[in-house]
């Protein structure tokens, strides 16, 4: 069962402004893997990840509508603290979905799209991983 700790809330809420940005994975359409930093990763739900994407046009979105598989990792250095999430992605259209996403994200991330002409994206979790350990795993 996922069941996302307020610990991992306040983690990756404040990872941006702490200086420990999260790190998203997902793979194109050809295959290729990517890696990019997300300073907009925050906890939606207690089971769900979300990211609000500048670039409407941008790989990730047109990814997730091929292979929807992501990984998001948290890493802060000073505490050794660290997660891996992996989930499915998927863009979220809900107006209502979108301003929540988009107003949890952090001022610096907000004024770089203030039209909010961005994509939300919303992670299934299905796995939290530390340190090798599976801290949680969805029920299948």
């Amino acid at each position: 069962m996922i069941e996302l700790t307020d610990e991992m809330k306040e983690a990756l809420d404040g990872a941006l402004v702490n200086r420990t940005p999260v790190i998203m994975s997902y793979v194109d359409a050809d295959g290729q893997p990517h890696i990019s930093f997300r300073g907009t990763a925050q906890v939606y739900s207690s089971d769900q990840l979300a990211v609000w994407a500048r670039n409407p046009e941008g790989g990730l979105q047109s990814a997730v509508g091929v292979s929807p598989k992501v990984s998001l990792l948290y890493r802060d250095p000073e505490t050794r603290l660290s997660w891996q999430f992996l989930g499915r992605a998927r863009i979220e259209d809900d107006e209502a979905a979108r301003n929540v996403i988009y107003d949890a994200s952090p001022e610096f991330e907000r004024k770089a799209d203030p039209d909010r002409k961005g994509k939300a994206l919303v992670i299934d979790v299905d796995k939290v991983v530390s340190r090798g350990e599976v801290l949680m795993e969805r029920d299948a």
